[in-house]
């Protein structure tokens, strides 16, 4: 027994050791400012631009052509009209088949991807640097002269009908269509997901239609970034792809929020959890205090160790992984909270969220939470640069909010210069549970009870 004993106590001195080793990490080094290499800008005559950005070491290049269009530039009755697009552009070009383009990029020692989303059409590809000027010259096929197959039209209906069937059933697909009709009504920004009509109405001719009238250079720029050589590069811009129309005019249209609250209870009947989502609309990236707003959503729920996620999360149990996120649109933006929540804690996790962000606004944090915050906010900052597709990126949001480069590389110091005031000033000025709208998809019969402090805002359509 006494030889147990001893062995116990070693090893509960073994494991305060390795506690108190856990406890004291060593200090973080000091955040540095990103060095943007400096990136060759070039305008053809069509209106297309180019940039190109020297970056690291290793013998590869990632080229992408954006065409500045997509769901946004879908009508009412148009719901992923554009993604069919994207997908009928990866069946091959009116001189390269579909398997061609893909053992060509292959010999190239890379690989070659075309999709699409609410605001960009992306072309894309990344291989041998002594291969980019033969990449632009296959991306720049891919995009100015799709195959657009009639054949594979049914088939990829298809697709999307199984995708739509699959997402529509997901209690988080169903909260999240509510919340963007709701922020958004009758605008693209508020138009998710189509309806089965709708993808069986869409043939070749809608199709092409949309191609024809939304892609042209005007709306396209090209971001070149890696190791490669810039004379041939540029070279092999201008010759593929100066003669290409000029197209539509950019035009982005700006997202208009709703600015009443509303509240939808969607029934789901025996669902062992609660899908909520609360929110509002708030600033854009060209907006001063978006730094500030950033902070201040990273320490409130947009990171691990943030205050909402410790409370419901480690706290109370109620849900494995909320989270708060900035969703940035052109010339707008919405905060939400998202979570899981366990039925019988609907109602208690929405209170907790709310107090949350009212104990924000009512009492700046102190400086050393801000400090692990703006760390962590740095830290992500710069893996995000860390690769030529993240630099393309980053470049593409500037171009996109219309930022100077600025933004970029004085972020880091401006996320440290961020005062513990500033953070509560942004709370208070952007983020009031009075103006939330909130969607919960979950058990009326054992939900509705729980939310009656909420109900009282205004309905929206689809809620009992």
């Amino acid at each position: 027994m006494k030889r147990i004993l001893l062995l116990l106590t070693g090893l509960t001195l073994l494991a305060g050791s390795v506690m108190a080793q856990k406890q004291t990490p060593p200090e973080g080094g000091k955040p540095k400012d990103f060095i943007l290499p400096k990136r060759q800008v070039i305008t053809l005559e069509n209106g297309l631009k180019a940039s190109m950005v020297p970056y690291g070491t290793v013998p590869k290049v990632t080229i992408t052509m954006i065409v500045r269009t997509g769901n946004m530039h879908e009508k009412a009755n148009e719901s992923w009209l554009s993604d069919l697009l994207a997908q009928l552009m990866q069946e091959g070009t009116t001189s390269r088949t579909a398997q061609a383009l893909s053992e060509e990029v292959a010999r190239m020692g890379g690989s070659l991807s075309i999709s699409s989303n609410f605001s960009a059409m992306m072309v894309s590809g990344s291989v041998l640097s002594e291969y980019a000027p033969a990449l632009v010259s296959l991306l720049a096929d891919v995009l100015m002269n799709p195959r657009f197959p009639a054949s594979e039209v049914d088939r990829l209906k298809a697709d999307l009908k199984r995708q739509l069937t699959v997402q529509k059933d997901r209690p988080q697909s169903q909260a999240n269509e509510k919340f963007a009709a709701a922020m958004y009504p009758d605008q693209p920004y508020g138009r998710i997901y189509p309806t089965v009509e709708m993808i069986a109405n869409y043939d070749l001719a809608k199709i092409r239609g949309f191609y024809d009238a939304q892609f042209g250079a005007q709306r396209t720029q090209v971001y070149v970034a890696g190791k490669f050589d810039e004379g041939a590069v540029e070279k092999a811009i201008r010759t593929s792809l100066s003669s290409w129309r000029k197209g539509p005019a950019l035009e982005i249209p700006i997202a208009k929020p709703s600015t009443n609250k509303g509240f939808a209870l969607i029934d789901r009947p025996s669902a062992p959890q609660s899908t909520l989502i609360v929110g509002l609309p708030i600033l854009d990236p060209s907006q001063p205090d978006y730094v500030s707003m950033v902070v201040a959503n990273s320490l409130l729920g947009g990171s691990f160790g943030s205050r909402i996620t410790s409370n419901i999360r480690e706290n109370k149990g109620y849900t494995y992984s909320p989270y708060s996120s900035i969703n940035s649109y052109y010339r707008g933006g919405t905060w939400t909270e998202r979570a899981d929540v366990t039925t019988a804690n609907t109602g208690a996790s929405l209170n907790e969220i709310m107090k949350e962000v009212n104990l924000l606004r009512s009492t700046a944090p102190s400086k050393a939470e801000l400090t692990g915050i703006q760390n962590y906010e740095s830290g992500i900052f710069v893996l995000r640069n860390s690769s030529p597709m993240g630099i393309i990126n980053q470049l593409s949001f500037v171009d996109f909010h219309g930022l100077d480069e600025s933004y970029l590389t004085n972020y880091v110091k401006n996320v440290m210069a961020i005062t513990p005031d500033q953070v509560q000033q942004v709370t208070q000025k952007y983020i009031n549970p009075q103006n939330m709208t909130v969607i919960v998809v979950g058990d009326r019969s054992k939900v509705e009870g729980q939310l009656t402090d909420y109900k009282p805002a205004g309905k929206l359509s689809g809620s009992k």
